[in-house]
Parts: C-alpha cells; structure tokens; sequence
C-alpha cells in the first residue's frame, strides 16, 4: 500500500456557517472568466476521448491556458451591433503523435471550443463572434514520458484543499447563478444573458446578494422596459430564493448597481450578446470559481486552475476536486463531523495516489471527541486514494464540473 502521512486535528471554532460573517461569489457561464475555464475544458475532454480512440489511453497535454480578448459592440435598445469579434488564445502542452499516428490536435480545439460556445451562450455564433487563436505545442520529453510508465506519478509538486459541507450561503449562490441560466429563466426573461455573477453577504441571519445579470439589447425597446425587467427580475429571484431558506431569516436581493436612469443607454446593463466578453472583460482560466463552483472568501482555497487540465496526471485538478470528494464523504458517513476540510499534497515523481501528506481538520459537533470520528476519516481517506484512478477515469469523461 502507498505510504504518505496522515494527520487529522480538532478544530476549535464554529463552523462557518455559525459565524457572524461570511462572503462567497460565483461567476456564471457566460462572465469571461467561466468561459475561459468551459471552453479549456472542453478541450481537455476532447483531447481524452481523441487519445483514447486513436491511442488506447490518454496521452500527456494540458490545455489550461486561455485567455479572451473582448471584442467590440455597440449596445443599444431595440439591438446594436457587433465590430470586432472576441478572440480566444488556446495554450499549453498537447501530444499530436504517437506509435506513428497523428491526430489533429489544433482541430479538436477549435471544433470543441466553438461546440461549448454554440451550445451555452444562445446569442453567440462562433463563426461570426469569434476567432480562436490555437497556441497549443508539443509536450516536453520528461513529461511525457510520465505517460510511459505502469505507474502514473504526479507531474508536479502540488496542493490543494476542500471542505463539506456547503453553507446555506453557498447554497443560496449556487442556486441563485444557476436558476438566472436556467431554461425556465430564460423563457421567463428572454431578455436576461449568460454573464452572471452574484456576490454573497451573509451577516448573521441575513443574506445580502448583489447580482449582475447582463440584458440582451434586442428585446429591450427603451429605458422603461430595461427598468421594469430589472424589478421583476429582482423580485422573482427574491422569491425564488427566499422559498428556500432553512436557518437564514432573510436574503435580499440587489440588481445591477450600477444603473442610472438619467444615463440613457449608457445607464443600463446592455449587451448584445448576453456577455461582458463581447466589448467590455476578458478573461483568463484560474481567475473564476474554484473546482467547486464557488469563490469562497471565508475557506481555504485550491489557487491550481482546474479547467484543462490533464486528469490522469496533474495533481493540481485531480487533488482540487478530490478533495472536495473526500470531505463530502466524511460529512456523508461520518457521524459527529459537523464541518470538515481536507489538504492534499503531491511530490513530483510519486504515484499520484502516494501523496506527500494527507491532512484533515474538522469541527466535531457537541458531545463528540476526536478518537470517535479518527478512524472512520482515515478510512474514507485511504479509500479514495486507493480508487484514485477510477476517480481519474470519471474526470476525464467529464463527469464532474471543474468550474
């Protein structure tokens, strides 16, 4: 069995969701920097499937580097119109050959990239919207050779850290973003686009959101529509939100502050394509939500970017969200853990399931003392680790969000 040092410690604080104050973000699919991290993964997924048809397995590559460039539009009630396309760069590391066969790795990029973009942002038409700038180049000797190996190692010396379970708080974002990109919402409010972000404020009892929800200036005639979208956009989340509380009193919920009726145009929230991206942000994989969806400014946080990386190899992914795997599990199985984070660190050159050190800190609920819990964690632990390659195998079909 892989040896690596386990360390687990008490905790000597509430929970967070307990304490007084807590903030926590999450970035839609349409902000810039989600369609950094989608596209990126999308690529990865695609380089998988691509490998493992033409190879028999996964090959080295990381595509974890994108960037977007805005474009350049001109916003204006009733649709205005699109200058400059966006631009994405397309990055890093990718195998085109092997046991003398090739494959056409700039091709599965751009194809995969235009796909997700086609496929989440309804106003985005890749040929017309977009230029995809392929920057992806050979893998260097001693990486690649990682891939030789019976044993798959780790290809860097990395941490990263995950916890369980989620607050109320972070639950009420995560509904929050993804009921504003739901379908039903959509049909509801076709004038709503995929750039969402919401930023949580919890204090005490009482939750305090303020959101970003980009309009789609086709089905805005005028200034009056604009303003009374925004009410009954607002109201609707409100409510949406305020049905499913359980131990919060109140969320309230703020929309587009930066606003100004006596602006004009200049004064509203308007896009023409239902994204920040097409004139006004860029974006960058690593600088949105981490591997679990959320931008929490109260944990500890992975800072390795998930999106595009090589699942087999690349411990800064596979540990990201294992570790939020693990702690899920503790929570799920364990009883007396009323909160707990897990750390993992690899070293560079070790089995991927021998890391470093494997660490847990936990906040036990009342009556419970640490020996009651050790044994049950430290199992779960080495259960995960020991089915780490099955857990690689579900990253690279994509069944697990990075983003």
């Amino acid at each position: 069995m892989p040896q690596y040092h386990f360390s687990l410690e008490e905790l000597r604080q509430k929970p967070l969701g307990q304490q007084s104050i807590e903030l926590v973000e999450r970035k839609g699919k349409g902000h810039p920097d989600s369609i950094c991290d989608a596209v990126a993964e999308a690529v990865s997924l695609a380089l998988c499937r691509e490998y493992e048809s033409a190879f028999g397995r996964i090959l080295h590559y990381n595509a974890d580097k994108a960037l977007l460039v805005a474009g350049q539009t001109e916003p204006w009630p009733g649709g205005g119109k699109v200058q400059v396309p966006m631009r994405i760069v397309l990055g890093d590391r990718a195998t085109a050959e092997s046991q003398g066969k090739r494959i056409d790795v700039a091709g599965i990029a751009e194809a995969s990239a235009k796909s997700w973009l086609a496929a989440n942002l309804r106003f985005v038409q890749p040929e017309r919207h977009l230029v995809i700038q392929n920057e992806l180049q050979s893998g260097s000797p001693e990486l690649t050779g990682i891939f030789e190996q019976n044993v798959i190692a780790a290809n860097d010396t990395s941490a990263a850290v995950g916890y369980a379970p989620l607050t109320e708080t972070e639950q009420l974002v995560l509904a929050a973003e993804r009921w504003l990109n739901s379908a039903d919402f959509q049909q509801r409010f076709s004038a709503a686009g995929e750039d969402v972000k919401v930023m949580g404020v919890r204090l005490d009892r009482e939750l305090t959101l303020t959101v970003a929800v980009a309009f789609v200036d086709r089905f805005i005639p005028d200034a009056a529509t604009y303003f009374r979208y925004k009410e009954e956009m607002r109201l609707a989340l409100a409510e949406y939100l305020n049905r499913r509380l359980h131990d919060l009193d109140r969320v309230s919920v703020h929309l587009n502050m930066l606003d100004d009726p006596s602006r004009g145009a200049a004064g509203m929230y308007l896009t023409v394509l239902g994204t920040s991206a097409e004139g006004a942000d860029g974006g960058e994989v690593g600088r949105g939500n981490r591997a679990n969806g959320l931008i929490p400014f109260n944990r500890p946080i992975s800072t390795e970017a998930a999106a595009g990386k090589n699942p087999i190899s690349h411990v800064g992914k596979i540990y990201s969200l294992l570790t939020h795997h693990i702690a899920g599990q503790v929570v799920s199985r364990v009883p007396g853990v009323a909160e707990i984070y897990i750390w993992l660190c690899s070293q560079i050159g070790r089995s991927i399931d021998s890391p470093l050190i494997a660490a847990a800190r936990l906040s036990l609920r009342q009556g419970v003392q640490l020996n009651d819990v050790q044994r049950g964690v430290q199992e779960i632990i080495e259960q995960e680790l020991s089915g780490i390659h099955h857990f690689t195998k579900r990253l690279a079909r994509g069944e697990m969000s990075v983003w």
